[in-house]
């Protein structure tokens, strides 16, 4: 059995920027991570990080403040303000932060940090390195993580948190090279696994972002707050739904329809292509119910960078021609390449403060699988790097601050109990005789969520997800496995991920059909308007063996009173 002060499940921005903070604080940490960290999903951010740097000549009065008020008007004004305030004011600091560890961020011809033009943003505020920003900070920070000479556990499963109700004791986690199942004991847990979007069929998400360790905290009795907003990105190829980043719309890329025409005009006059991707998603989306997509069967229209010319691209969006040439055959240099939208982000998870702290003490979560609210309804491009970085290091401070100031009080006992438990559920899983296979039920939960709980809401079909997802559930208990071996089992990983799996689309469905307004990413047919005198609240799910109990909390409003969100 390790035992370590900090357990960090996950080896992407925000778990590296919590361990990083932790070892410099003195702490014994360590990481638990599903891959190598430089394979982290982080890696497939492309277009950039926010900070008011005001580097170009165009936003030379940005603040932090109007990056907040962005923010919030963004999220639709479901976002807490006091957590926006925090995410715009300490992201200076971090820009130039991993500036001096060595990202190589595109600079302006005077040497400063180069910032472009996105969605939703009053300035061009997000800075970037080429198309690859995600990938050049993950390596960063990782340097940084073996620099400070942070113990990785690669290859590891999270897979129960030992508690007993009072607080964390560690995590018992399935190592996937021998198949042996352990426990890691630790005085304070920190989850940073990403997104949910495999719940999904059409996502812009790896296959390892099923969302898994929110079940874990979920089943521990932490709620999930906001899971019914999920952000669909506007642009992401047709058949892999690999992202085109909004960078290339913030370099100046069109979006066109059939007819060769930029319809952003019908929807957000001002902010044309580069209006907040909720926006910009349920336009091109309704470009392809009108029949004004493309003819390709596919459901899609263009996203046009010709214009741009060949030296631009090469220069600013090599990865984006990469994935073209490689995935579709086309070079954007001379071809349009067609898109659709595509489930890209959680703006929901695991509640949490400002610190990243949860209702069960020792436990914190940050990035993407947390939501502290910074995102509301809908975020930001550019805003989600940032949150890992800003977040991730104050959940790392905190959890240094929660260990240091009180003598470890881990309850071995409850530790043993938990990894006996898990080895007998796991065991049986491997002896299973039962009926039901990972793909069948994991196809049906993906194409209900897509149909049903997509980019456009009605209360008919949430209320099919939820009965169907509801029997997926009980089906999922009948489930059994086809490989019996211990090494590298995949499809004992993810027929276990799949239960995890399906409690979370299900408090998903459950959040998003109680919701009865559209507001950002939550978009209702039957409730066409943003109600604030019922719904400006936050979403709090509750696990119980019978599905999601729902309850509200309050939104923090600090400075800016919601207004109609114009663009």
């Amino acid at each position: 059995m390790q035992k370590h002060q900090v357990l960090i499940i996950g080896g992407g921005l925000a778990g590296l920027r919590a361990a990083v903070e932790c070892a410099m604080l003195g702490v014994d940490t360590a990481v638990l991570s599903l891959l190598y960290p430089v394979r982290s999903h982080s890696g497939a951010a492309q277009g950039g990080i926010n900070a008011a740097l005001a580097n170009m000549p165009e936003c030379q009065d940005d603040s932090p403040a109007k990056h907040a008020y962005d923010t919030i008007k963004g999220a639709d004004f479901l976002a807490d303000q006091d957590s926006a305030e925090i995410l715009t004011t300490e992201g200076v600091a971090r820009i130039y932060e991993l500036e001096h560890w060595g990202v190589p961020f595109s600079r302006t011809p005077e040497g400063k940090i180069a910032q472009r033009p996105f969605g939703g943003a009053g300035y061009p505020r997000t800075c970037y390195a080429a198309d690859k920003t995600g990938l050049y900070i993950l390596h960063t920070l990782n340097e940084q993580a073996v620099k400070h000479r942070i113990k990785v556990y690669n290859e590891w499963a999270a897979l129960a948190l030992a508690s007993d109700g009072a607080r964390s004791h560690g995590i018992v986690a399935l190592n996937l090279q021998t198949g042996d199942i352990g426990a890691f004991a630790a005085d304070a847990v920190i989850f940073a696994t990403g997104g949910a979007g495999r719940i999904y069929k059409r996502t812009s998400n790896a296959m390892q972002s099923t969302g898994f360790a929110l079940a874990i905290a979920y089943r521990a009795g932490i709620p999930l707050k906001d899971m019914e907003f999920v952000q669909f990105h506007p642009t992401t190829i047709i058949g892999t739904n690999i992202l085109m980043t909004e960078g290339a719309r913030g370099e100046g890329g069109y979006l066109i329809n059939k007819d060769g025409e930029r319809f952003m005009q019908r929807y957000a006059p001002k902010a044309m292509e580069l209006a907040p991707r909720d926006i910009v998603s349920r336009s091109i989306q309704t470009e392809i119910n009108e029949g004004r997509g493309l003819p390709d069967g596919g459901g899609s229209v263009y996203l046009d960078l010709r214009h741009l010319g060949r030296e631009k691209i090469l220069e600013r969006l090599p990865g984006i021609r990469d994935i073209c040439l490689s995935f579709l055959g086309i070079d954007p240099i001379e071809k349009p390449i067609p898109i659709q939208p595509g489930q890209h982000f959680i703006m929901g998870g695991i509640d949490t403060d400002n610190d990243g702290a949860t209702i069960l003490p020792g436990v914190f979560a940050a990035g993407e699988c947390a939501c502290v609210s910074v995102h509301g309804a809908n975020r930001l491009g550019g805003n989600s790097l940032l949150e890992c970085v800003v977040m991730g290091r104050r959940a790392g401070a905190a959890a240094a601050r929660f260990v240091q100031g009180q003598a470890s009080a881990i309850n071995q006992a409850v530790l043993n109990d938990t990894l006996k438990q898990t080895i007998e559920q796991v065991d049986a899983l491997l002896k299973s005789e039962g009926k039901e296979r990972l793909v069948t039920l994991r196809n049906q939960m993906q194409e209900t969520m897509t149909d049903k709980v997509g980019i456009f809401r009605e209360e008919k079909p949430m209320a099919e997800a939820l009965a169907i997802l509801r029997e997926l559930r009980a089906r999922y208990r009948h489930i059994g496995v086809d490989a019996r071996h211990r090494k590298f089992n995949l499809d004992l990983l993810h027929t276990i991920e799949l239960g995890g799996m399906l409690d979370i689309a299900e408090a998903t469905a459950a959040s998003a059909l109680a919701r009865k307004e559209s507001r950002g990413a939550h978009a209702r047919l039957d409730f066409t308007t943003r109600d604030d005198t019922n719904w400006l609240k936050h979403t709090l799910a509750y696990f119980t063996p019978d599905g999601a109990r729902l309850d509200y909390k309050p939104v923090t409003i600090t400075r800016w009173p919601p207004e109609e969100r114009k663009y």
